[in-house]
């Protein structure tokens, strides 16, 4: 099943079943006016959101109507919880590398997460608005998880069942931001801005066998400026899945219904692949020849992420483009 929200005259938009090939969406307002609300009530709705999937699909759905992904908000434009990971640790390893520093040993036992901006959800095709070039400004093609309320305490042997859906993230990051942060020891803030969510989210059924031992076994291609930047395997050297994330955070808290869960940029070894990131490319560059070349994004430089499956997009895609922020434009 797949899910979108659509604009209407609230914050939150309006829930919308998508159907599988994304061409066909129809209201779902009379089942949960909004994706969160759903989620609050998720096992009361599902088979009836369900229902109307299949009408949808067979064509017997009322007022369907063509689905225009450019048009659609974030599956939540707000959510309560954004929880960001980096099990991609040929992504930590590099970036440390490039700097001198090793691998603390505990890094492959104890993951590292940080607490994002969840206020604000970007659409899948809104701009990436900032005020300079000079804050470094970088996209991160990840793969995230829209949970059910998860109970303090819950086991990775438990957690995947917490699960409720999948979405593609662009995790903007300002670089040149990142290191004064990090350095007064407190963790990300101004250099973590508002992410984008994929068109729709997906229940993990919808990915089929590519949804094993919580990891999504599939490459995630992203482009920049129409070229081919990279397509790593999400589902390849992740050393921790979902479920051991999700875990990891319930130590010491609930979750609540409507977190949502990434695992960091999908890194392979394989250098063939590319990256999902610039961060990644100019270390790389760095390590190599011993300076950095590429440049961060530029304003009018454009991004898109997608992830395929049998050659149909499962999410839709993020396309976003650079621009200048003017306040009070």
């Amino acid at each position: 099943m797949k899910l979108a929200t659509l604009p209407n005259n609230t914050r939150d938009g309006s829930l919308h079943v998508v159907s599988k090939d994304l061409s066909r969406a129809v209201n779902a307002g009379r089942v949960a006016a909004t994706l969160q609300q759903a989620l609050d009530q998720w096992d009361a709705v599902e088979p009836r959101l369900r229902e109307l999937a299949a009408q949808l699909e067979e064509g017997r759905a009322q007022d369907a109507f063509p689905f225009q992904p450019h048009k659609a908000l974030a599956p939540l434009p707000r959510a309560y919880a954004f929880l960001d990971g980096s099990a991609y640790l040929n992504h930590v390893e590099l970036v440390r590398r490039a700097r001198g520093a090793e691998m603390p040993p505990s890094f492959y036992t104890d993951p590292l997460m940080y607490q994002g901006c969840s206020d604000t959800f970007l659409a899948p095709h809104a701009p990436i608005a900032h005020a300079s070039e000079e804050l470094g400004i970088d996209f991160e093609s990840e793969v995230v998880v829209i949970l059910s309320d998860v109970p303090q305490g819950t086991t990775a042997a438990d957690a995947g069942r917490h699960v409720r859906l999948l979405a593609l993230l662009n995790d903007v990051t300002l670089r040149n931001v990142v290191p004064a942060e990090l350095a007064k020891q407190f963790g990300f803030l101004v250099s973590k801005p508002p992410s984008a969510l994929s068109p729709v989210a997906v229940t993990p059924d919808e990915l089929g066998d590519a949804w094993k031992d919580a990891k999504v076994h599939l490459p995630l291609r992203t482009t920049h400026n129409g070229k081919q930047f990279g397509d790593p395997d999400a589902g390849v050297e992740m050393q921790f899945s979902y479920a051991q994330l999700i875990a990891h955070v319930a130590q010491s808290r609930p979750l609540c219904a409507g977190t949502v869960l990434g695992a960091g940029t999908v890194s392979n070894k394989d250098r063939t692949r590319g990256s999902s990131c610039l961060a990644e490319l100019r270390t790389l560059e760095k390590l190599d020849t011993g300076e950095p070349h590429t440049p961060f994004l530029k304003f009018g430089d454009t991004v898109r992420i997608e992830m395929l499956k049998d050659g149909r997009s499962v999410f839709g895609a993020i396309e976003q483009t650079v621009v200048q922020y003017v306040k009070g434009a």
